[in-house]
């Protein structure tokens, strides 16, 4: 039965370019006797997936019908594409999942509201509960001024709340704004470690000992990590009110950094000027 499919012919036939590996192969045989397995032992009958895993299910189909003379029967929908064209799934690069261990409220929140305007028309329609004058009346507001990104949004609210509830919401908004708007010390701190890592993931880092603490502001940025190259720059960049420490500005050339800077027990947020971020790790 499999063999006698085109697409399998096309790739095993000698002009083909690519190949056919055993892991393919064998993926549809495995998913075949998977639905004959389920059909014996639990009355599967229906087996739901995307376009693309058709041929996968009716191998199962067919099984079952050889084996055993059942019925089976398969059901495919259209698969739902990101902007560069991949597909939602779990061997997908960039792709996110439901479970927050996997994909943080922070991180699941800033995919929806980063996706493109294109994308952002179809997934409210698809991924919402809204109604269709809600989702209409957002679209023509959003082609009037594409800029203000209100569509991504509403998107982003819609199943951020849904998936994650209003607080994990709450704390993907105030995440948000760490990097990108306003925040406060009080908001830093109130970030769990997890949401912490992802909002500044990709940020400079340094290790420091906990024994050094506290340490002279200048000695700690300068010489003890490479945020500055030099103790005269961090003077300057203090002297300029352009340092912060955990989102609140530092302005004592002669201070200190001590352990009450550590935030979660590990970690103080050092900023150089509006956009430049640097993690100090506590060690011990």
């Amino acid at each position: 039965y499999m063999m006698s499919k085109d697409s399998v012919k096309k790739r095993l036939s000698r002009d083909s370019s690519e190949g056919l590996s055993f892991t393919e192969f064998s993926y549809q045989l495995l998913q075949g006797y998977d639905f004959l397995y389920l059909y014996q032992h639990r009355n599967v009958r229906l087996q739901l997936g995307g376009a693309d895993q058709w041929g996968n299910i009716t191998t199962g189909t067919e099984l079952i019908r050889r084996s055993c003379g059942g019925q089976a029967y398969a059901l495919t929908c259209p698969l739902i594409t990101k902007a560069d064209g991949g597909k939602f799934g779990k061997t997908e690069k960039g792709n996110i999942w439901l479970d927050p261990e996997r994909t943080s409220p922070y991180q699941f929140y800033q995919f929806w509201l980063n996706v493109s305007d294109d994308d952002a028309e179809r997934y409210i329609k698809i991924f919402t509960m809204l109604d269709r004058e809600t989702i209409e009346s957002a679209i023509a507001a959003h082609r009037e001024d594409p800029g203000r990104r209100e569509l991504q949004q509403l998107l982003a609210r819609e199943v951020t709340v849904m998936v994650h509830g209003q607080e994990g919401y709450d704390m993907a908004v105030k995440a948000s704004r760490m990097l990108f708007g306003k925040s406060t010390a009080e908001e830093l701190r109130s970030l769990d470690e997890k949401t912490f890592l992802a909002v500044f993931d990709g940020v400079p880092s340094f290790s420091l000992d906990r024994s050094r603490l506290p340490l002279g502001i200048l000695d700690a940025l300068a010489v003890e990590t490479a945020i500055f190259p030099s103790k005269g720059e961090v003077r300057k960049m203090i002297q300029q009110n352009g340092l912060s420490i955990n989102k609140e500005k530092f302005t004592d050339v002669a201070g200190q950094l001590t352990a009450d800077d550590i935030i979660d027990g590990k970690y103080i947020l050092v900023q150089k000027g509006k956009k430049d971020y640097f993690i100090i790790n506590i060690n011990g």
